[in-house]
């Protein structure tokens, strides 16, 4: 069997690993061997109800080991597997099953009700039902003979600046995926990994093979939880962590107790951590987060290890793949300058074979990322923004990553985003929302002064929302699509009204 595809992976695993703890989900355990025999009857028990290779099945499951069996069970039988947000509804769950067009979905009992107001027309599991597809019910099926380039999962981005849209993910880009980011975690057999991020996003779902690749084990929760968090990394015995740079200052934000440094956990995935707050998380956990530049399109091109990290930097373009920065009209840049990122990859399949609906590019070519970065002469990678988060006013362009890094230097923010609105003047003006700490209060005209003993005088907030919550996916990432289209409001301070000198600036 194909070591590159995912029916390849899990028999090397139960062959290698056997009897060794693979999962533990939601209170079911299962090692590795039982692992491949849940596959392999989870694909009897979905071809017993129609299913066929080349069939899509989609999902509506949260972090439950029903959501694992099927997407193994899938890749078993040749199906192709497309887990959907837990969060989606209405408009967006119809977009979502639009683009996907699965000809089977299989939905938690209590989201059964939004896949009927949609119309889904489908063939419908709900999980519990004498229907649903349960590893155990048919007989074991041998694996379909998958190629690695074949599409094994249909994953849609986090759709933070517009409609998420849905990623063809072959069977090899997940096995690249394993090896990268294992090798660059550093991980062993001995390893046990925590995730509690859904797994119907590359982060959590690439979790499960890395484990795969070098034998480690695995524990899934079904949801973060700040204050929870240490105490569930000590119960599952977790050596490794996987967070979000959104998630870091919320870690933070908890107060010090005991369960801080009461695990095992001595290094994390944590890309997109606030260079500030690395070293803090660092010595108040004792976890180093290493970074790095993966999406689901792509894959860990960028990247460091625990024993070589730079707060605030990616890493450095990994083996078999290459990176370039461009400007607008995509001729390279020199180093120190922001541009947007470019990748390529000689690894074969490692990257995802395009969008639903689009074709698929070459192999070869250069992929878009929409990230502005600075490669520096040392050949370290730095994020700078979103292309489409980027603010330019008067003239001037703004990083919002910079200013939201601005943001969380002060004592009573708990989290920020920074965000372009349209300006009387042409161009932009700068906006944020910000989140008080527990038990704290904000002033709007404090925080622009704030700002401007930080930044630029052209990069001070004009605007000021003093906002409960962001708008989040379930990744963690802020919908700043949300943010702009709400924009200017009746609520907002406005520094040109309220506070024209905002104090101390730096030009």
């Amino acid at each position: 069997m194909n070591r590159m595809t995912l029916p390849g992976l899990v028999d090397t695993a139960a062959v290698l690993h056997g009897e060794r703890a693979f999962l533990t989900v939601d209170g079911t355990r299962r090692t590795y061997a039982q692992t491949r025999t849940a596959a392999a009857t989870m694909a009897g028990a979905l071809a017993a109800r129609g299913c066929r290779p080349g069939d899509r099945v989609a999902a509506l499951l949260s972090n439950r080991i029903e959501l694992i069996d099927l997407v193994l069970g899938c890749a078993w039988l040749g199906a192709v597997v497309a887990p959907l947000n837990t969060a989606l509804h209405g408009r967006l769950l119809r977009h979502a099953l639009d683009e996907s067009e699965p000809r089977f979905l299989y939905v938690e009992g209590e989201l059964a009700a939004r896949v009927r107001e949609v119309g889904y027309a489908g063939e419908v599991w709900v999980t519990g039902s004498p229907e649903a597809p349960v590893p155990g019910i048919e007989e074991a099926l041998d694996a379909h003979p998958s190629r690695p380039g074949e599409t094994a999962a249909i994953l849609f981005t986090s759709g933070t600046t517009g409609p998420s849209r849905g990623v063809r993910c072959p069977h090899a880009q997940f096995a690249w995926w394993g090896r990268n980011v294992a090798d660059s975690l550093r991980l062993t057999a001995d390893d046990t990994l925590y995730t509690c991020l859904p797994l119907f996003h590359t982060n959590a779902l690439n979790t499960l093979v890395q484990a795969m690749t070098v034998g480690a084990s695995m524990a899934v929760d079904r949801r973060f939880s700040a204050s929870r968090h240490w105490a569930r990394a000590a119960e599952t015995g977790a050596t490794c962590v996987y967070v979000l740079g959104a998630v870091v200052p919320m870690l933070l934000a908890q107060p010090p107790g005991p369960a801080d440094r009461a695990h095992r956990a001595w290094r994390g995935l944590g890309p997109g951590t606030p260079g500030p707050l690395w070293d803090a998380f660092r010595q108040r956990f004792g976890v180093t987060l290493v970074d790095g530049f993966g999406s689901t399109e792509t894959n860990l091109v960028i990247g460091s290890a625990p024993e070589d990290c730079r707060p605030g930097y990616m890493g450095t373009v990994r083996d078999g793949f290459e990176a370039r920065i461009v400007d607008a009209d995509l001729s390279s840049v020199p180093d120190g300058t922001p541009g947007e990122l470019l990748v390529r990859t000689d690894q074969e399949h490692a990257f995802a074979t395009g969008y639903l609906g689009e074709v698929t590019p070459d192999p070869g070519a250069w992929r878009r990322t929409g990230d502005r970065v600075v490669r520096e002469p040392d050949g370290w990678f730095r994020f700078v923004d979103r292309v489409k988060d980027s603010i330019r006013r008067r003239g001037e362009n703004i990083s919002s990553y910079e200013v939201e890094t601005a943001l969380r230097a002060h004592p009573d923010i708990a989290e920020a985003a920074a965000f372009p609105v349209p300006s009387t003047l042409a161009e932009d003006e700068v906006m944020v929302a910000v989140v008080p700490r527990a038990g704290r209060t904000l002033d709007p005209a404090h925080v622009a002064r704030h700002c401007a003993g930080e930044l630029p005088a052209f990069a001070v907030p004009r605007y000021v929302d003093v906002v409960a919550a962001l708008p989040l996916t379930e990744t963690g990432k802020v919908r700043k699509s949300m943010l702009r289209e709400r924009g200017v409001t009746g609520g907002t301070w406005d520094r040109c009204r309220h506070d024209p000198d905002p104090g101390p600036r730096h030009e």
